[in-house]
């Protein structure tokens, strides 16, 4: 019988952050039988481990990179094998995540990119927004650090917390673009920043962390010189999973570093 850990990931409370499926000895799993496994725990991913690389699974299809998932695995192998610096082989190159004594993982993004976003009206539409509502001082983009998410920045944190979107034409404009997500902002101050990420492509309607947009969304703070050495992610509040992600930029690498905690969900959640 397969062994499925339970992790919240990016918090310190089982009952926030993201929930992620961990399976540290997946051999012998076909994809069939992943699929299967992701769908039956029902988190928006699940990582299976085989041999130090690692596949993610949500309950629909496969994903080639998820960041919270990431941070919770390499948590789950520090509990098991001691901190220390891991290095997971995954669809979008190979990923190191350092773990500390305290469980806090951060994780080193493949190269990341970005580039324009290009006509906006039919997201807008299923969005149910406005040109108006839009931050023009935030222009949206396509961000990469290991899976594709488009950046859109609302004006106010009140038409963040009202997110109302049409799941069935959203989720046919981002399978057109190869979008995982759209990553959805309100800028606090230079420094803070409120997200919601919507996930049609997963199977479900948003994301309470989002580790690899969390990345590549300091690569487009970067690629508009807004970049700072250290950013914060707000996430989940408005679903009631609070979510914390600390976002690290450097002079010296393009690569994105993004660091949380991970804690043990003793049950389902």
């Amino acid at each position: 019988m397969t062994t499925v850990l339970r992790y919240a990931a990016f918090t310190s409370d089982p009952a926030g952050g993201n929930p992620a499926g961990v399976v540290l000895d997946a051999r012998g799993l076909d994809d069939q039988a992943m699929q299967a496994i992701a769908a039956e725990v029902g988190y928006s991913e699940t990582a299976f481990v085989v041999d130090g690389s690692v596949r993610y699974f949500s309950p629909k299809a496969e994903v080639p990179f998820c960041g919270h998932a990431t941070v919770a695995t390499a948590v789950a192998l520090a509990e098991r094998d001691g901190p220390g610096e891991f290095v997971f082989s995954t669809q979008a190159g190979l990923v190191p995540v350092t773990v500390d004594d305290g469980l806090r993982a951060t994780l080193t993004s493949v190269e990341p990119s970005v580039e324009p976003a290009g006509d906006l009206t039919d997201v807008l539409d299923i969005l149910r927004w406005k040109a108006t509502d839009l931050d023009p001082d935030l222009p949206a983009r396509i961000a990469y650090a290991g899976a594709r998410h488009l950046v859109l920045s609302t004006a106010t944190r009140q038409q963040l917390a009202d997110l109302d979107y049409d799941f069935d034409r959203l989720l046919a404009y981002m399978l057109e673009r190869d979008l995982t997500t759209l990553q959805l902002v309100w800028r606090e101050s230079p420094t803070t920043f409120h997200v919601r990420d919507p996930f049609p492509v997963g199977g479900v309607v948003e994301d309470p962390a989002t580790g690899a947009a969390a990345a590549a969304f300091g690569a487009y703070l970067r690629e508009l010189g807004l970049g700072q050495p250290t950013i914060t992610l707000h996430q989940g509040d408005d679903l009631g999973r609070p979510s914390l992600m600390t976002v690290e930029l450097s002079d010296h690498d393009n690569r994105v570093r993004v660091s949380g905690n991970a804690v043990p969900i003793t049950a389902p959640a």
